[in-house]
């Protein structure tokens, strides 16, 4: 645990834009941000760069953490992955051990280029039921934020999105929809990590409806308060 009593956060896969929009939100909503990469010193750099961009916003912050991997998981008390689909196996496969007994929120969309505007869900039926059943049943694997534009996360600017969360704990769904709404979103309990299909496979027709219309579009839900 860091610190300052809040749960301090593992960015597997740190460095891409997804990444360092997290990075940035967490570290700003008062928690300890460990961005990972494999290849440390490109973490390293990130999070000197976003520790940078928080000062000149004058935004006070958690300190931001560059690590390799394998460090970021083991030190973060959640975890995020956030990598593209082609490393989401080997990276699970990397961090396995690091992870066990902890919340892992997985970001992963199975986007297969160069269709990306596609839906082309795995046999698995989604990339959170793979990382599911690859970290075992140790492992409490939540589904999220796969439908928040990675522009909106890095801008200082409230997100107009709302998010659609899955995994089979509901006290796991919580503590990531808490998260979710530090970073200045809303959080919705949506089902077990079979559900996470839904949330993926949305990612593609976004980014027809991106392109269609030159926008970032993103998700709301009707008829809750």
């Amino acid at each position: 645990m860091s610190s300052n009593t809040t749960p301090s956060i593992g960015i597997v896969g740190g460095t891409g834009d997804l990444g360092r929009g997290l990075a940035l939100r967490l570290a700003k909503a008062g928690h300890d941000v460990l961005v990972g990469s494999r290849k440390p010193e490109q973490a390293v750099e990130a999070a000197e760069a976003l520790t940078a961009e928080l000062a000149s916003r004058g935004v006070a912050h958690q300190p931001i953490e560059g690590l390799d991997n394998v460090s970021a998981a083991e030190r973060g008390d959640i975890v995020f992955v956030t990598v593209p689909f082609g490393a989401h196996t080997p990276t699970l496969e990397s961090i396995k051990n690091a992870v066990q007994g902890k919340v892992v929120v997985d970001v992963t969309v199975p986007l297969v280029p160069p269709r990306v505007a596609r839906v082309q869900l795995p046999p698995e039926g989604s990339a959170g039921m793979i990382a599911q059943t690859l970290l075992g049943e140790e492992v409490q694997v939540v589904s999220a934020l796969q439908n928040v534009a990675a522009a909106h996360l890095q801008a200082d600017m409230d997100i107009p999105c709302d998010v659609l969360v899955t995994g089979n704990e509901k006290t796991a769904r919580q503590s990531v929809i808490d998260l979710i709404e530090a970073m200045g979103m809303r959080g919705f309990h949506a089902g077990l990590i079979h559900n996470a299909a839904a949330a993926e496979a949305l990612t593609s027709v976004l980014i027809n409806i991106n392109k269609q219309y030159k926008t970032h579009a993103g998700l709301r839900l009707t008829g809750i308060e």
